[in-house]
Parts: structure tokens; C-alpha cells; sequence
């Protein structure tokens, strides 16, 4: 009771300083009487809608400019020259833009609009974008702008999410550590499904948080509702905030256990139908009544679910899939332990303030360890927390395939974290232990965005000395916090999130500043680091481990290196099934007339896009090529089907060479593009996938004549040798 009483003396003693609003007093119009708890349920509040926009009477005035401020510095930051990346990721812009032309299409998430194939993940978050296309048309900017969109929902989410618990200061606080993560910049720019999946889960965390205010079911079934169409954006990835979610509410729910249990199974059971509904579907229609499931071996959404996308991340046994390698602690896509999201390939994408929030963990945990059960702002610790600890865990010892960029699930948590552990220190500020452990993470926090920084000494060199001295000199000041004045306070207040924030911010402006192409972009200048050695931006290898020989008679060196700027270029005639003159790059630039390859989609000349569209009504596919972003790259420069024999590794069974013969005899398909993508029997066969598309390859070669358009070599499949 003497120490709330001495927290609400200092804050009557500092009422507007920056972290004067960081216990839950907005909960009521009045603070807290003295020997009332900071952490106790709250009242019913007054004010229900928490609208930015109008802000709250209670709120100090520099609330509201300080909220709004932050979502148009972030949306600026990942809107402005959004269309400098082009189609980004075609693999996903490609069948947006089938679900664009067809209902169908965009009801199962086809890699074109006659439906041959899926992509391999499940369709949500393609349902906003193809809807986008169809509203605006088909451009850079109606495919990317969603995503941004969504960065920005999910910054002030967060910031409404860890103010309910801790007050507005810390929801600010968490809000800008999301928003300037480098990695959060990239794929909040870019049109892979994770910009989506984080909306959902920041969104199931406020509908928790909602939740555990007044034990309410209704948004306890909220939570698993976002959580299932979270499942339907990314799969079994979603599922990995489930145990922090679940944690928070069993410990903390202000109702008996019997009905909090109760009350976490249906939950569960919104889940499950919210993720089923799609799944159960696809699982009844009749596997000649829909596109194939791409990602399988046998058609099955079911295998793609717990395989590839699924168990297999976490073991490496992926069929069908890329890569290879793995034994002696490393896994196929990288080496594994608990120091890899601070290695080379995934530290500069997530790690800049990590090593500072599980220091905070840890010590917020500790300063709230005597609150009451129900206390709000250690269930939030204990969410953020286990979301943090078990998301990091899994991404730190999988050994299937991972990306770095995989890492922006963790951007929410480590936002969180510090945001609501800064909340609680701060509340015991008049306790020498409270401000050495936030000196301490401050000076933590500098020390390691220093040695980041030093992995690119060339790029603002004077940086990470900046960072370094002012982390040193508030870390310093806030040890002796107390003895200064409100404004000085605020001064020290103002330069330790300097010293946090600076480095992730610069890294994520020149991330933004960056266009980036292909299936594995990577966060921060050039040289920043990357996957197996392949990283950078700008649509670069983007970080693919390849062990042993890269197809098309490529080894790279031992260790990995950095590609040229601009990407790099495979050998003559693309990687894969059918070699031909004029293949694509395998990501970043594309060469004018290439088929691209299993990174990134080329760039059709003319000549090509005419004899494509030529007579298109005639046939259900104006063309066919091995591998998704083989295909891909034509689509978008045609807008009519392009059938991706194999999928997007060109390792799926799909089309069949029977399949395949029997289209080409009906007069379906008009063209073969030979080149691009990996296929047939190639780099996707490492791993026990089909080599149908291999098959079809050399049965196009020996009964069709090929000719060269524009640079890219053509069989007309209406037209045998014979």
C-alpha cells in the first residue's frame, strides 16, 4: 500500500510528464484512490469506443496529436514510393489477378483464372488483393496499397491494445517499435500474406485484452474467430499466439477457473469452424471440380496443411519442396539455436530491441509478481511474453524452409513487451532497482544496435557511435530520474527512445526507400545480410541456401556471397526444365523477353505479350510454363491464364503428362514457354517431389517445333512436328 501511495504522490508531482498516463487511470474518469490497486479490474468505463480520432476527455492534450502523428509518419513510411516495386512478389500478384477475373479463382486461391493450380497457402489474404484489382484494376498500387494499409491498422491496434493495460505512453511506445521494425517496413510494403496475419493476431490480442477486462465470451470467441482467419491467411504459423493467448486468459480472467476453461474451449471451437469452413469445402468438392492443391503431392488440402505448411517447417520434411542440406545442428534452410534470430540472416530484419524486451520481460514479470491475479498489466506481460518466447523458439530450431522475414511476427511482441514492461518500471521510478533495470535495457538496447550496425560499416558510419552515446548518456540519467524536474524528466524520457528507436528506423527508411522483387526480399541496405549469404534487397536471391549444385550448373561459394546490384543473372535459358535463350534473372531485374525463374517472374517483351493474345478467346490457357513465377510474369503482362505446370516450385504433380496430352489435344492450351522455373526432376526432386514436369518438358521438345519471339523461345502446341 506505501509504495501506490508513493507512485501516486510522484505522479501528482509530474501530472503531464510523458509517462504520467502509463498506469490504466484512463479506465475511470478519476485516479485511483490512495491504497487502491493500479493493476484492479477496471470499471466500467464511460467512454466505450476508444476513437483516436476524437481522443478521450481525460487524456492529457498531447495524447492525441502524439497518436495521430505516429499513423502518418507510418503511413507515410510504407506508402511513399510504394510503386517502385512493381508486382512485388508475383507468385501472389499473379493470382490476384486471376481471382480478379474469376469468382472461383479467388474463392481457392488460383494461380490463374482457369484454375489449374492453386498457390501453396490458403487464400485470405489474396481474397483482399484480387478484390482491390477488381475495384481499381490491375496495377502495382491496388496490389501493394492493402498491405500498407494493414501496417497501419496493425501500428494502431497495437497502440489501443497495450493502452488499455498500461496506458497511452506505453501503447505509443509499443506502437513505434512495431512500425519502424526494418522487417515490418518491408513486408508491410509487400504483397506476401504476412502483413495480413500480423493485422489478425495484433487484432486477437486487443480482442483478449477485451476479453480479460470482464471475462466476456463474446470477445474470448472474437479472439478465436481472428485467430482461425489468421489460420486461413498463413496456417499452422497462426496457431503459435494460441498458447500466449490461452496462458493470459487461465491465469488472469476475473471469473472461476471451471468457467474460464469452459470459456477457452469455445473459443477453441470458433477457431476451428472460423479456419475449418474454407478447408472442409475444398476437402468435399470433387478434385476434378477444382484447381489442384498447390504445395501437395496428392492433391490434398489436408497434406498441405500438416506437411508442407505445417509439421514440416518444424522437422524439414517438406516434399516437393526447394533446397536441401541440413545435419550436425543445421537445418535445410540455415543453421538453428537459440542465438539465430540474432545471427546474420534474421538480425537486422527483428533483433534490434529484442535482448532489451527479454530483459524487460523478466523485470516486468518481477515488479508485478504481487499484483492481484486479475491484474492487467502482468496478463499483458504474460500474453506478449509467451507470444514472444514461443514464436521465437519455433522460428529459432525449425528446420524446414524459413525466411527471414517470417521474423515480423515477432514486431507486435517485442513492441508489447517493452511498451507494457516500460509501464511498470516506470510506476516504481522511486525504486533504485526499477530505474537501473531501465537504464540497463536502455544501455543493452545500444550496445547491440551498435554491433549491428557494424555489419554494414560503410552505410552511415557515424550511426552507430550516435546510438552508442546516447543510449550511454540516458541510461546515465535515468538512473537518477527522480532528482530531476518534470521538463528534464521528459528530456531523458525523449533521449533513451532516441537512442531505442534510431537504428530500426533508419534501417527500416532505407528498406522503404528500396523496390524489392521476388519470393524472399530481406530488410535493410545493401549488404545488410540475407539468407545463406544471398541476401539483400531489391529482389536479390534474397537469402535461398543452396548446398551443393544450383541447377543449371551453378555452385555457389562456400558460405554464400552478395549478388551484384540489380539481382543476379542464372545461366542462359533459365534455370530448369526446357532451357532456352533469353531466361529471366531469378529475381530483381528481369531480363526484357525471360521467363524468370523460381525467385521472381521475367518480363515478357512485346512481341511475346501480342503472340500471347493472339486469338486468347480460342483457348483456356494462352500459354504453360514450368513453375508459378515462370508463369506468373506472362499473366500479368497478358491478363489471360497461364497455366504453372508444377506449382510454384514446378515439383507438384500438376499437370500430370497424361493430364498435359490430353489438353494439348483438346486445343486448351496454345503455347509452351520453355525455361524458368526449377521443375522437372530438378532442385524440387531433392525432396521427393514429381518429375511430371520434366516429363512434359522433353514431350514438347521432341513433338513441337520451337521458335524465338522477342527473345523468349515458344512452342505453338497446336502445331506437332508430325
Amino acid at each position: 500500500m506505501a509504495r501506490v501511495q508513493s507512485s501516486h504522490r510522484l505522479r501528482q508531482a509530474w501530472p503531464e510528464t510523458l509517462c504520467d498516463m502509463t498506469a490504466p487511470t484512463y479506465l475511470a474518469p478519476t485516479p485511483p484512490a490512495p491504497g487502491a490497486s493500479y493493476f484492479a479490474p477496471p470499471a466500467r468505463r464511460p467512454h466505450r469506443v476508444a476513437t483516436v480520432l476524437r481522443g478521450r476527455v481525460s487524456d492529457p492534450a498531447w495524447v492525441r496529436p502524439s497518436v495521430l502523428a505516429l499513423l502518418a509518419a507510418t503511413a507515410l513510411l510504407y506508402l511513399w514510393g510504394l510503386g517502385a516495386s512493381g508486382w512485388a512478389n508475383s507468385f501472389y500478384s499473379a493470382a490476384a489477378q486471376a481471382g480478379s477475373d474469376s469468382w472461383k479463382a479467388l474463392f481457392f486461391g488460383s494461380s490463374d483464372a482457369a484454375n489449374s493450380i492453386t498457390v501453396d497457402k490458403p487464400p485470405a489474404a489474396l481474397w483482399i488483393m484480387a478484390l482491390s484489382v477488381r475495384i481499381f484494376g490491375l496495377s502495382s498500387w491496388s496490389l501493394l496499397v492493402p498491405q500498407a494499409l494493414e501496417g497501419v491498422a496493425a501500428v494502431g491496434l497495437l497502440y489501443l491494445t497495450v493502452r488499455r493495460t498500461s496506458g497511452p505512453a506505453a501503447g505509443l511506445i509499443a506502437g513505434a517499435v512495431l512500425a519502424t521494425s526494418p522487417v515490418a517496413a518491408l513486408m508491410f510494403r509487400f504483397n506476401n500474406p504476412d502483413a495480413l496475419l500480423v493485422l489478425l493476431m495484433v487484432a486477437g490480442a486487443y480482442c483478449l485484452v477485451r476479453a480479460l477486462e470482464t471475462a466476456s465470451t463474446r470477445w474470448l470467441l472474437l479472439v478465436g474467430v481472428l485467430t482461425g482467419f489468421g489460420f486461413l491467411t498463413k496456417m499452422l504459423q497462426a496457431l503459435l499466439v494460441v498458447p500466449a493467448f490461452a496462458l493470459a486468459y487461465l491465469v488472469a480472467a476475473p471469473n472461476p477457473v471451471r468457467a474460464r476453461i469452459g470459456q477457452l474451449l469455445a473459443a477453441g471451437a470458433a477457431l476451428v469452424v472460423s479456419a475449418g469452413w474454407w478447408i472442409a469445402i475444398v476437402t468435399l468438392i470433387p478434385a476434378a471440380d477444382r484447381p489442384y492443391i498447390g504445395g501437395s503431392q496428392n492433391n490434398s488440402i489436408l497434406e498441405l496443411t500438416l506437411g508442407y505448411n505445417g509439421f514440416g517447417r518444424l522437422t524439414g520434411n517438406e516434399t516437393g519442396s526447394v533446397g536441401g542440406g541440413g545435419g550436425n545442428g543445421t537445418g535445410r534452410w540455415g543453421a538453428t539455436g537459440l542465438l539465430r534470430l540474432f545471427g546474420t540472416d534474421m538480425g537486422t530484419q527483428i533483433s534490434w530491441l529484442l535482448p532489451s524486451a527479454l530483459l524487460l520481460l523478466g523485470a516486468g514479470l518481477w515488479f508485478t509478481h504481487r499484483t492481484p491475479r486479475t491484474g492487467l498489466s502482468r496478463a499483458a506481460l504474460l500474453m506478449w511474453g509467451s507470444w514472444l518466447l514461443v514464436t521465437g523458439l519455433v522460428f529459432s530450431y525449425a528446420q524446414g524452409i524459413i525466411h527471414p522475414y517470417y521474423t515480423v511476427a515477432l514486431a507486435p511482441a517485442i513492441g508489447g513487451v517493452i511498451g507494457v514492461a516500460v509501464a511498470a518500471l516506470w510506476q516504481h521510478r522511486d525504486r533504485v532497482a526499477a530505474t537501473a533495470l531501465l537504464a540497463a535495457s536502455v544501455l543493452v538496447a545500444g550496445v547491440w544496435e551498435y554491433l549491428l550496425l557494424d555489419r554494414t560499416p560503410t552505410w552511415l558510419p557515424w550511426l552507430r557511435y550516435a546510438v552508442l552515446m546516447a543510449a550511454a548518456a540516458s541510461a546515465l540519467l535515468l538512473l537518477v530520474i527522480s532528482q530531476f524536474t518534470r521538463r528534464m524528466a521528459s528530456a531523458v524520457v525523449a533521449l533513451a527512445l532516441v537512442a531505442g528507436l534510431a537504428a530500426p528506423t533508419a534501417y527500416a527508411v532505407s528498406t522503404a526507400r528500396t523496390p524489392h522483387t521476388g519470393a524472399i526480399p530481406s530488410a535493410g541496405p545493401a549488404g545488410a545480410g540475407g539468407f545463406g549469404g544471398f541476401g539483400g534487397p531489391g529482389g536479390a536471391p534474397g537469402g535461398q541456401r543452396f548446398n551443393g549444385q544450383r541447377p543449371g550448373g551453378f555452385t555457389p561459394p562456400a558460405g554464400g556471397f552478395t549478388p551484384p546490384a540489380g539481382g543476379f543473372t542464372p545461366p542462359a535459358g533459365g534455370f530448369g526444365g526446357g532451357q532456352a535463350p533469353g531466361g529471366g534473372t531469378a529475381a530483381g531485374g528481369s531480363r526484357t523477353g525471360g521467363a524468370g525463374g523460381l525467385l521472381n517472374a521475367g518480363t515478357p517483351s512485346a512481341a511475346v505479350v501480342t503472340a500471347l493474345q493472339a486469338n486468347a478467346s480460342n483457348y483456356t490457357w494462352v500459354a504453360a510454363a514450368i513453375g508459378s513465377n515462370s508463369a506468373a510474369g506472362f499473366q500479368l503482362a497478358t491478363e489471360k491464364p497461364v497455366m504453372a505446370i508444377g506449382g510454384f516450385n514446378g515439383s507438384d504433380p500438376s499437370p500430370t503428362l497424361a493430364q498435359f496430352q490430353s489438353l494439348v489435344s483438346a486445343g486448351k492450351i496454345h503455347y509452351f514457354i520453355a525455361g524458368g522455373g526449377f521443375g522437372g526432376g530438378g532442385f524440387g526432386n531433392q525432396s521427393g517431389g514429381s518429375n511430371a514436369s520434366s516429363q512434359i518438358s522433353s514431350w514438347v521438345q521432341s513433338n513441337f517445333t520451337a521458335v524465338t519471339v522477342g527473345g523468349t523461345t515458344l512452342y505453338d502446341l497446336t502445331q506437332p512436328t508430325g
